[in-house]
């Protein structure tokens, strides 16, 4: 799908630039470029309704000048993400398959709405990097049940599990955290080290009202789903029901908002300021510390204690 959208979008540029140019000039630039760049519009729109939606929130403003660089950052990746490493490069960097030794469990990397496995590439390069495995899923039906993902995450685990005889960390980027959560819930006796989500809409967001579609409903700001799944996770584990998570949320998501929708009680949750939806999964701050988490998870209490 995203293969067909971006080379359907260059064809028509190219196509509207043929049929205009010797007309109007001015008229074919302009078509060009809102068809290249009118995303940026879209993001605009949704950064303007998440500045409002934020005023009653608790976290901290953005302020314009952050809400502006947000803007830019998800100017600048969403083209990379969506038009680039989606489309073409998802079965890049394969998952791995070998059992190797070592005290660093595995990586489950869950991808959120509209995306696949090619959103993580930055993140999977650097886990090559430091001999660290892991595996991934692809969601689909794109548009499906929530619950349907259930056993992709199954499968998921146990190869991650398989590869290190470890409980994996699981890191999820938006609708992926409630993925995990849909399948802790479905299967509460796997055991996983950690959970860490990165702009996962775990109460809803406000843009949810807008969507007809299975899971985007499901992801509607104190939905029905949501609740059930809330209420689910508490018969299971009455106390510290989020203690194994870590929410990383901003209070620019132009996603997910009003910002503290990001957030679980409980939760180690860790605020990135500043920080768009999409950029956010790419923060410095948030892969350098996920994955101190992961290199942490061998090493002993006092060890991590000293830290």
């Amino acid at each position: 799908m995203q293969q067909a959208l971006v080379l359907g979008t260059l064809v028509f540029v190219v196509a509207w630039v043929f049929f205009w140019w010797p007309r109007s000039p001015t008229v074919a630039v302009v078509g060009a470029l809102l068809s290249l760049g009118g995303y940026a519009l879209v993001l605009a729109l949704e950064g303007l309704a998440a500045a409002r939606l934020n005023r009653g929130d608790a976290a901290p403003p953005a302020g314009w000048p952050g809400l502006a660089g947000a803007w830019w950052q998800e100017v600048r990746v969403a083209p990379q993400v969506f038009a680039w490493r989606q489309p073409f490069f998802w079965a890049s960097l394969p998952d791995d398959v070998d059992p190797r030794e070592g005290p660093v469990p595995a990586v489950v990397f869950v991808h959120g709405f509209v995306c696949n496995r090619g959103l993580w590439l930055p993140w999977m390069r650097r886990l090559r990097s430091q001999g660290v495995p892991y595996v991934s899923v692809n969601l689909e039906p794109v548009f499906g049940d929530i619950d349907d993902y259930v056993p992709l995450m199954s499968d998921a685990v146990r190869r991650a599990q398989a590869l290190t005889g470890r409980p994996p960390v699981l890191v999820c980027h938006s609708m992926g955290g409630l993925v995990a959560r849909a399948w802790r819930a479905a299967e509460p006796g796997t055991p996983v080290h950690q959970v860490i989500t990165i702009g996962s809409p775990h109460r809803g967001t406000w843009l949810g009202r807008f969507s007809r579609v299975a899971n985007g409903r499901q992801m509607r700001q104190d939905g029905h789903w949501l609740a059930a799944l809330a209420r689910r996770e508490a018969q299971i584990q009455p106390q510290d029901t989020y203690a194994d998570f870590v929410c990383w949320y901003s209070n620019a998501d132009n996603i997910v908002f009003p910002a503290s929708t990001a957030t679980l009680p409980g939760a180690d949750n860790r605020l990135v300021s500043g920080a768009a939806h999409v950029a956010l999964a790419f923060h410095p701050r948030v892969m350098d510390e996920s994955l101190a988490i992961v290199a942490s998870a061998g090493r002993s209490p006092s060890e991590r204690t000293a830290l």
